[in-house]
């Protein structure tokens, strides 16, 4: 028998109201004991340390200040850990939102090497969802960094891209703030520079 999908309604838009019960500081509500958030990974963490920045486009090119991501990825081992708690070093899952200035934070540590369901290794990347105004449904795109050049060419989901060029918008570039390891990361959601968006 086939499986009846339901119309899509209102309460499953995504944005921009997300925030404010999942980014609370952000949204300049107080926030609670309990919270997930942009540190990833704490002080004594194992791997590479890493800070994760960008910032939001809209099809014209305008900052977007009110979006809500989330982050998920494998540890420094490239294992996936699938319980969340606040007294783990390290936790596979954060989320961030944008700020006055459109621009977003991750703390965390660069995962390891993660083979597909056909065993083969993908580059090191780290998985994100967008929720923002005029997105009926969060969008999932990935992160890939760009100081792995051998591993994205062989990347088998990468290479799924056809446009070359396109593979480009995925990937993370390597910079320095405040002395410490970072990568930009910058998402369009349409237009000419439009980052390559997954249907999972």
């Amino acid at each position: 028998m086939p499986v009846q999908l339901l119309p899509e309604t209102p309460s499953q838009t995504a944005g921009p109201y997300v925030h404010i019960g999942l980014a609370l500081e952000a949204a300049g509500n107080p926030s609670r004991e309990q919270e997930i958030g942009n540190v990833m990974a704490g002080p004594g963490a194992p791997g590479e340390h890493i800070l994760l920045m960008g910032q939001l486009y809209d099809g014209n090119g305008q900052l977007i200040r009110d979006a809500f991501l989330e982050f998920w990825q494998a540890n420094h081992e490239g294992v996936y850990d699938t319980g969340y708690a606040l007294e783990k070093s390290f936790n596979c899952f954060g989320r961030t939102a944008t700020t006055d200035v459109g621009e977003w934070t991750i703390n965390t540590v660069k995962p390891g090497v993660v083979k597909n369901a056909l065993g083969f290794p993908m580059a090191r990347h780290i998985n994100v969802s967008v929720f923002a105004r005029g997105i009926n449904i969060h969008l999932q795109t990935r992160l890939y960094f760009d100081d792995e050049t051998e591993a994205n060419a062989a990347d088998p989901v990468l290479n799924l891209i056809e446009q070359p060029h396109r593979r480009e918008s995925l990937i993370a570039k390597r910079c320095r703030v405040d002395g410490k390891l970072a990568y930009r990361f910058d998402i369009h959601l349409q237009g000419e520079s439009e980052t390559v968006f997954f249907d999972f």
